[in-house]
Parts: C-alpha cells; structure tokens; sequence
C-alpha cells in the first residue's frame, strides 16, 4: 500500500539484513515514525505493547522475533527462551503460536550455525505469503462487494461497516477485512466505509481512517455504538471484519465489540462476514465462546485516553473518576449462527466445520 505515494509494508529488513523495521502504529496517526528491532527484546516489547498489531503481523513479527534471537545466541536455551518470551505477549491472537511452532519445527533439527540464516529466510516467507494471501481475500470478497452495489438504485454508492482495524497495518500488506474495500475502490466502485472507532484503543478511528484516508476511500468514523441505528434505517449494506482466531466450526474472535455489530446486523438483516486467512484457523478449537482466549489488557487503556491538542502536542488524559474499578476485556466471540459467510484466501463458504472443511480437506482429522 502507499503512504503519500511512496509504498510500504509493515515490517521489513533495514540495509543491513539483519534489523527489522516496523511502522510504530502506536504514533499513528499522528506522527509516522519506523521503528527498529535489533534484539529478541525489541520484538517481544513490538507485539506486547501493540508497536505492531492485527494477527498476521503479530505472526510475522514473532517470526522476525526468532530470527533476531538466533542471530544474537542460536543454541538450544536460547530457542526455547525466545518461543516463550513471544508466546506469552498476546494470547487472542492464534497466528502468534502457528508462526511460533513452524519457527521451532524448522529451527531445532538444524546445527546451530544454520539456524540464524534459516530463521530469517522462513520469517522472509511467512511475509510473503501474508501478502499473497491477503490479495486473495481481497480477490475473494471482491464479488461480495459488487453483488451490494448490484442491488442498489443507480447512482447510490454501497455503505461498509468495519470494526476494529483489518487493514494493511493488520498484516504485511494489503489487510484483510479492508481488502476487497481496496480492490473494489480501485476498480471504481462507489463505496462509503463506516468505521467504528474501537475504544479503548481507537484502532478504527486512529488507524483505519487513517491508512483509508491514504488511499482516498471515503469513509466516516462513527461512535461504536452508532452502528445498530445505521443498521435499522438502511444505511449499513454489509459489515465485515477481521479475526485474531477463528475456530474450526466457524467461531470467530475479534476486537471486544464485534459480538455486539453482529447481534444488530443479524437483527436487521445486513450480511455479517469475516475475513479469515487460514493461519487465524484454530482447528484445534471447536467452540470458539468456551475456548478462545480473551486477553484483558492494563485498565489505563480504558481510563484514558490520548489524542493531540490545540498546541499539535500529543497528551493522554484520564476519562473516568481516580480510583474507578476499570475491566479491559480487548476481544470477545461472534458465534458462527450469527456470521453470514468467512471470506478466505481460498474462497467464501459459510461460517461452519462443514464450510471450512470444503475449502481446507487437508484439516478432515480437526472434524
């Protein structure tokens, strides 16, 4: 994607081969600041203080973040100290363990002075293919988009609601749930986005109204609980969102709120989808409300907020009464029923084992 015509990823190598840099989303949008990462450290603090978010991207970064461990010490102690430093950061988000786990499969067979060289080259292809299947989502969801605009009066542009941020600041490139938003803008067709702005961390109001601002989407960002009344008069013609771990018959976890579009989308009947790449597929997981993990997150993200004043100075501020009991719950599970289909990188199918499975047999042993 482009910032002001220059084009970016969210995380690549610095000249010398060996740093990594990454867009410092927590900057965002009111500075665009590259932040580097030269140690094992740097890529754990990256994931766990949210530097880098969005699924894929917490995957990437976690394999960039074993490449950088061994490069700095490839013995056996410091492999297994690095698998679980990243592990612990982010616990929602089941690309973290897949990059994780293919890391470690890969590495400890090798002689340690193999190991550095293969980490990176595996971290290299685990972007590549983050970008290669966010395309196909997009590809996928594209036909999604242009069935809505079908169905409209001439002249009238189709409306998206979004929750959270799935864009390209979510994975390597391209995004998600923003994907076939970007095709179908680049093709011409009329389209509004809706973007809820996401407390506590403002994620669609910092971050997707931000990159779509970049690339001249129009878009209008709403309070989060703007988007059932949008919903009962008409104004919303699909909603769809992102993932951090889908379950194998179709559960989807997401950003706290997500549950909430899709009792109201259900309710007034506006198609409800997710973009789900196949590394945010838990198969071991059958009922996603029971056994997805929910992280809760320091409270300070919900009693505060920070934004820029009058000044241009960047400042955060306290939003509920000193000494206030503050719950941070930071994602919460749309049952299946309540989703109208999974946009994949192999195609769309319904929200179900069965559907999953037409797409990925190769999963036949999860059923």
């Amino acid at each position: 994607m482009k910032i002001d015509g220059k084009p970016y990823r969210t995380i690549w190598l610095a000249a010398d081969g060996r740093t990594v840099e990454v867009i410092d989303q927590t900057r965002l949008p009111h500075a665009l600041e590259i932040r580097p990462l030269s140690t094992l450290d740097d890529a754990v603090a990256a994931i766990r203080d949210m530097i880098v978010r969005g699924a894929p991207l917490i995957g990437a970064t976690a394999g960039y973040g074993m490449a950088l461990a061994m490069a700095a010490d490839a013995s056996d102690a410091m492999l297994g100290r690095a698998y679980d430093h990243l592990m612990a950061t982010r616990p929602t988000a089941v690309n973290l363990r897949w990059a994780l786990d293919d890391l470690r499969h890969l590495l400890l067979p090798l002689p340690t002075a193999q190991r550095a060289t293969a980490a990176y080259t595996r971290a290299d292809e685990i972007c590549a293919a983050d970008v290669a299947i966010c395309a196909a989502i997009g590809r996928h969801g594209l036909p999604l988009l242009e069935a809505a605009k079908s169905r409209k009066n001439p002249g009238q542009r189709i409306n998206i609601l979004t929750h959270c941020n799935a864009g390209w600041l979510a994975t390597v490139d391209w995004g998600t749930a923003m994907a076939p938003i970007y095709m179908a803008h680049d093709r011409g067709l009329d389209l509004h986005v809706w973007v809820d702005e996401t407390r506590p961390r403002n994620q669609g109001a910092s971050l997707t109204a931000w990159e779509l601002g970049k690339h001249g989407v129009a878009h209008t960002v709403i309070a989060d609980n703007t988007g059932g009344h949008l919903m009962q008069h008409g104004m919303v013609d699909l909603c769809i969102v992102g993932t951090d771990r889908t379950s194998r018959r179709g559960d989807v976890g997401n950003k706290i709120g997500t549950y909430l579009k899709a009792l109201a989308a259900r309710d007034n009947g506006v198609p409800f989808y997710a973009a789900v790449p196949s590394p945010s597929i838990d198969w071991t997981l059958d009922d996603g409300v029971r056994d997805i993990p929910i992280e809760q997150r320091d409270g300070a993200e919900v009693a505060r907020v920070t934004g820029r004043l009058a000044t241009g100075a960047i400042a955060s501020v306290e939003i509920v009464p000193a000494g206030t009991a503050v719950a941070n719950y930071a994602f919460d599970v749309t049952p299946a029923r309540l989703v109208t289909g999974l946009i994949t990188e192999r195609g769309v199918c319904e929200a179900s084992a069965a559907g999953l499975l037409s797409l990925f047999p190769e999963h036949a042993w999860a059923a």
